[in-house]
């Protein structure tokens, strides 16, 4: 047995424009954490259990470590076994949010992830990932709390698998949709809106039309090539519906744009 004396650990920290409550109801809550981050499930007390839901047939179990109502809310997940390492001799991975009021109406928000681990490879490649990943869904939280306070998400996702890089897939995605810098106005793909944020190999759109919500691609790569992932979050009574008709539309998209791409990385 390897004793797991390798630290992994990372803090981020954002300005939001809202209150403590809101903030609260956003972080700590399963339906406000579902709004802009992952389809949760939450028992909202110390002790109680944590589901997020990465896909259909994956999700991080834990359990709440800590609950102090607009302050803070921590959490710990079984982190080897998500990555198919079950056993492996590493501390569970534990998660705090910590809310800070200020004045003005905002708030500051600090996220702390830290585990113990072996230095083995998949350890820091889960770490590399999930640092990468970590601030622009912060950003996220940050738009949502901004934009649309306390209201319920309905998600979607459409996928893809790509035959070239993962920055290559992106770039597709963002020219059929007309995404270049932060600020430009969006109107394809049955949606228009905002770009609130581009980088290598993600973008979001603050959008307006057919209903307001949230549209993220990210691209990453998996054994299989490049998985390109057109998700949404759409407010209001309206987004279920909303939902059920982009979701065709969006795969239908990615899936053109994926055999375009085979087309002219072979020709």
């Amino acid at each position: 047995m390897t004793t797991p004396a390798t630290a992994y650990r990372f803090e981020l920290e954002l300005t939001v424009s809202a209150t403590p409550e809101q903030v609260w109801d956003a972080i700590a809550t399963a339906e406000g954490i579902s709004a802009w981050m992952l389809e949760t499930e939450l028992d909202p007390r110390e002790g109680g259990a944590v589901t997020f839901r990465m896909g259909p047939d994956v999700a991080s179990e834990g359990t709440v470590t800590a609950f102090e109502p607009t302050r803070r809310i921590a959490y710990e997940e079984d982190w080897a076994t998500l990555v198919g390492h079950a056993g492996a001799d590493v501390t569970p991975l534990a998660t705090e949010f910590l809310v800070d009021a200020r004045s003005g109406g905002t708030c500051v928000v600090r996220v702390v992830t830290s585990a113990y681990g072996t230095g083995a490879d998949w350890e820091n490649e889960f770490w590399e990932e999930m640092v990468w990943g970590w601030a622009p869904m912060l950003d996220n939280l940050r738009i949502y709390l901004a934009h649309f306070a306390g209201q319920r998400a309905t998600a979607t996702t459409s996928t893809a698998m790509f035959a070239v890089t993962p920055v290559e897939a992106i770039d597709r995605v963002r020219a059929a949709l007309g995404v270049a810098t932060v600020g430009d106005h969006v109107d394809a793909a049955g949606v228009d809106g905002i770009v609130e944020r581009t980088i290598a190999q993600h973008f979001l759109v603050r959008i307006e039309r057919p209903v307001p919500g949230l549209v993220s691609c990210f691209s990453h790569e998996s054994d299989a090539g490049t998985v390109v992932s057109l998700s949404a979050y759409l407010y209001g009574p309206e987004g279920a519906a909303a939902a059920e008709r982009l979701r065709p539309e969006w795969q239908s998209m990615l899936e053109q744009l994926a055999r375009d791409q085979a087309v002219v990385t072979t020709s």
